[in-house]
């Protein structure tokens, strides 16, 4: 019974994320309730609640940063044409109804590693390619499967992803670590998701008439501008600057960006890296009016990180301290223990708990917060190794609560993303042509698909040996403590034997 009260917290927030409630407020609110559950079952006074509180916001200081810099570098990407230049640039290469999933994949899995964000990929490729795949004569729930799944790839690998610096902050791992630690493994995964939507676009039987980009954008109407205006205002000026053409050389910043992070260089270093380049090319282009008005949005960068994702980061750890302070996950950390046979058994263990939580609370940062620092401890005190292994079982479970988490929420029905994709679809593309539901975002969504499976079953199988960097050590090198216990008192029964 005390363990079901010490868990309720958990539920409390699941069930005011399920309502549609915010997490800004619900946060608190749970952190209220898990205060009031630390005073009753553990007899913590307030003071002593408040420090485990505090204690855990203080180690996410770092993360902080490197979210305001990735906010500005984000807001500096989309306003000064470098997003509009990867779609320019891709779409030149020439589009039809069979090879309009299949290139809104990549287009959009790219321009998601530029902006590191899955939503403001999607609200700003969305229009783009429905309506592109409207005049070809394509598949709608092809197309857009294939950019919700590419519009995940960045938010999930991206140096300036809040998801991504989050769930490294909790394990406490370098993103670039992390980054080089699954790049082998994303790049296959979005090639394997190319060649599902290259195949499924043949067999399909669609045109293989052409049109560019700016057919599509003048064909979308006033209301989906209207719509677009409310919920993703940065789309439009994206969208605008794809009409009117780019230059090529705006992909630059991105390059130096990517070049700087495989280079080893600090997060933060590789952040300011792209920041400055895109002023540099934004003034040449024109596309940035003055050095002021270039400030201007690294200011709105770090107001709207510190607006809404710091402050809901500073409320979801301070809640993460207060449960593992009364060891709420302790029950189910003992039944992981109690089932795993292996390290790698543990390790899947992880990865299910991670999607588990993200369909229990519907949104991927909520179970980044919860569960990240839950399969973190159950690495920490439950497995023996060298501090080199350690460390890449945290990388392997940073790379779980973020994979697991972006891409798990797409197979969700009832998950925020869905909902906002869902939304943003109806909004630019109108009911008569085609009526979207969780169901038509899911079912052609390869790219989920192959993330979630692949990534689960070559941590259970060890078949992640056969992918550079990615794989995992195994047995002798790490050992569940149970296993090593055991075989520490073997050699003393055979002696009483």
């Amino acid at each position: 019974m005390l363990a079901l009260i010490k868990i309720s917290p958990v539920f409390l927030l699941a069930a005011m994320m399920i309502s549609g409630m915010d997490v800004l407020l619900a946060a608190p609110i749970a952190t209220l309730y898990a205060a009031v559950v630390a005073y009753f079952s553990e007899k913590l006074n307030f003071n002593q609640v408040l420090n485990a509180a505090v204690d855990n916001v203080k180690e996410m200081q770092m993360v902080f940063f490197i979210l305001m810099a990735a906010y500005a570098m984000a807001e500096a990407f989309m306003a000064t044409g470098v997003g509009a230049s990867i779609i320019n640039l891709a779409l030149e290469l020439g589009v039809t109804a069979q090879s309009i999933a299949m290139i809104g994949l990549v287009v959009t899995a790219i321009l998601s590693i530029a902006t590191g964000s899955s939503w403001g990929t999607f609200a700003a490729c969305a229009p783009v390619f429905l309506w592109l795949n409207h005049i070809l004569g394509g598949n709608v729930a092809l197309t857009i499967g294939a950019i919700a799944g590419g519009a995940c790839f960045g938010d999930n690998i991206g140096l300036i992803s809040d998801t991504t610096i989050v769930s490294s902050g909790i394990q406490k791992v370098e993103v670039i670590d992390r980054i080089r630690h699954q790049g082998v493994w994303s790049g296959l995964v979005l090639l394997l998701g190319v060649i599902a939507f290259g195949i499924s676009g043949y067999t399909m039987d669609l045109p293989t008439e052409t049109a560019d980009a700016t057919s599509a954008i003048a064909a979308i109407p006033e209301s989906a501008w209207t719509a677009l205006e409310t919920e993703r205002a940065s789309a439009v000026a994206l969208l605008n600057q794809v009409k009117e053409g780019m230059a090529w050389y705006m992909t630059i910043p991105l390059i130096l960006v990517l070049i700087a992070a495989i280079k080893g260089l600090p997060t933060l270093a590789c952040l300011f890296i792209g920041i400055i380049s895109a002023m540099g090319f934004g003034l040449y282009e024109g596309t940035v009016e003055s050095t002021a008005a270039f400030g201007q949005l690294v200011y709105d960068g770090f107001s709207g990180a510190g607006s809404w994702v710091i402050v809901m980061m500073m409320w979801v750890a301070a809640f993460g301290g207060i449960m593992k302070k009364i060891n709420a996950f302790e029950p189910l950390s003992l039944l992981v223990v109690r089932i795993s046979t292996k390290v790698r058994h543990l390790m899947t263990a992880n990865g299910v708990l991670s999607i588990l939580g993200n369909a229990a609370l519907a949104d991927e940062m909520a179970q980044i917060v919860t569960v990240g620092p839950m399969i973190k401890n159950l690495v920490d005190d439950n497995v023996e190794g060298s501090e080199e292994d350690l460390y890449k079982l945290r990388l392997r479970n940073a790379t779980f609560s973020d994979a697991l988490g972006v891409f798990g929420s797409q197979l969700i029905p009832w998950h925020v993303y869905i909902g906002f994709y869902v939304g943003i679809a109806t909004a630019v593309y109108p009911k008569e042509f085609y009526q979207f539901d969780p169901i038509s975002i899911i079912q052609y969504n390869y790219m989920a698909m192959i993330a979630v499976a692949t990534i689960l079953i070559a941590t259970f199988t060890g078949w992640d040996r056969f992918i550079p960097l990615f794989q995992l050590p195994a047995e002798p090198s790490v050992q569940l403590k149970k296993n090593k216990a055991i075989e520490e008192k073997a050699p003393l029964v055979e002696e009483v034997i």
